[in-house]
């Protein structure tokens, strides 16, 4: 069956001079750097609900009419939702893109029942299955939609209501086991409304031990059936909830510290709540290979001047270096990869725009890869990061982390008469540095 993107594609790769908007200008996914393909560096996957399913609504507007696909004006539910699967693998196989991601309710509609629900999720499944053996297109995560259905409106596992936290347990049953069924790489869980709204009517450590619960059953489950992909949760600070559990990278760990899944458990970073939470991207990346919790990422990008979830297309790699190399300095992906948790704009209502936006995040992503690799390759930063640390290698520095106490260190720093002077960190030097590779 035709789609709106079967016309178009296979989008290749054609160097930095090209003018063709209907190529790739840095992304060579079979380029080798630093001993990995950029397609292995990167990880790209195309997000199911932004990409097929948002109809250009925004906080200040319903959905536009102009913004046309025919999924969307097909009056059977479960014959739209073949209509969007079709467009959507083709998409995928027009970009040359390895992965996509889904939550339930972006590929099967909801029915009046859960048991009708898993049921059309199954049909659409199964469908979904055998185009990812045609495509070669692989599952990067999939993930329930527990925060659409009004059910949710004070939350899932951390609703007041124990019918509520029950459904979204068998909810998510279903999907992690699709996921599993899908050869899926990791299992997001995005608590859009875990949080709170006022604390007049909030029991708060009874919400965070219900939401630790909920995360460690789907923890034993994911042992139960055997998957061997990652559990993800997304932090993020606010909206629509006024204010999340999973508020910045620092704060999940903190709770999945309390609850005993910091090994079990990594996070899914994306750059617009990173920055909603008033964080850079690099640093929430950096928290996060810190703690050992670093797992993917969502890639797109906020406006600074609009205080909401915008959701745009990276488009500036300079930007994106810093987080890269972080990246890169902690390994790389293992499971994780960088999903387009982007949609475009609202007046971009050709279908053709929705393929330019790929095209330009992923030659956005792949230039800054290549600008933080080259960083990485030439150690002037580490060299820099080592000498500036270089104290600590000597004989008191090893003191100190091998567990000298305020005794000792005090009778040191009185018998040798230690006066310690500042020292330059030479930000401006490293910051020069940094731009002469992007």
């Amino acid at each position: 069956m035709t789609s709106v993107f079967s016309g178009f594609g296979p989008i290749r790769y054609e160097g930095p001079d090209s003018r063709n908007p209907l190529a790739y200008r840095w992304y060579d996914a079979k380029r080798v750097v630093l001993g990995k393909t950029l397609e292995e560096h990167l990880r790209p996957a195309v997000c199911y609900w932004h990409s097929f399913c948002w109809r250009g609504e925004d906080p200040f507007a319903l959905a536009t009419p102009l913004f046309r696909r025919p999924w969307f004006d097909e009056p059977d539910p479960m014959q739209a939702a073949r209509l969007k699967m079709d467009a959507a693998f083709d998409l995928f196989t027009c970009l040359g893109v390895p992965f996509w991601c889904f939550h339930d309710r972006d590929v099967a509609p909801e029915g009046t029942t859960l048991r009708e629900s898993n049921a059309r999720l199954d049909q659409m499944l199964e469908l979904a299955a055998r185009k990812m053996q045609d495509s070669g297109v692989r599952l990067l995560w999939g993930t329930a939609n527990l925060f659409t259905n009004p059910r949710y409106m004070a939350g899932a596992a951390t609703n007041p209501d124990p019918e509520v936290y029950a459904y979204a347990a068998a909810q998510v049953k279903h999907v992690l086991e699709w996921t599993h069924r899908l050869g899926g790489a990791n299992y997001v869980l995005w608590g859009g409304r875990e949080g709170y709204e006022t604390l007049l009517n909030t029991d708060l450590k009874r919400e965070l031990d219900h939401y630790g619960r909920f995360l460690a059953a789907v923890v034993e489950h994911k042992h139960k059936i055997g998957f061997k992909g990652t559990i993800l949760v997304e932090p993020k600070p606010q909206e629509p909830t006024k204010h999340q559990y999973d508020y910045d990278t620092a704060t999940v760990y903190g709770f999945l510290k309390r609850y005993g899944l910091e090994d079990e458990v990594k996070v899914n970073i994306e750059v617009n709540h990173a920055t909603l939470a008033g964080h850079s991207f690099e640093h929430e990346v950096a928290v996060a290979c810190a703690l050992g919790i670093f797992g993917s990422i969502d890639a797109n990008r906020g406006d600074e001047q609009l205080g909401w979830d915008t959701d745009q297309f990276p488009n500036n790699h300079v930007a994106l270096v810093p987080a890269l190399l972080e990246i890169l300095r902690a390994g790389g992906f293992t499971t994780g990869g960088m999903n387009f948790d982007a949609k475009v704009r609202r007046q971009s209502i050709d279908p053709q725009d929705l393929i330019e936006a790929h095209i330009g995040g992923l030659d956005t992503l792949a230039r800054a890869l290549l600008s933080a690799a080259a960083l990485y390759e030439s150690q002037e930063l580490c060299d820099a990061r080592r000498q500036r640390y270089a104290g600590w290698d000597g004989e008191l520095g090893r003191r100190i982390e091998a567990g000298a106490g305020l005794d000792e260190l005090a009778a040191l720093v009185h018998a040798q008469s230690l006066d310690p002077q500042p020292v330059s960190g030479r930000q401006e030097r490293l910051e020069n540095l940094v731009n002469r590779y992007v």
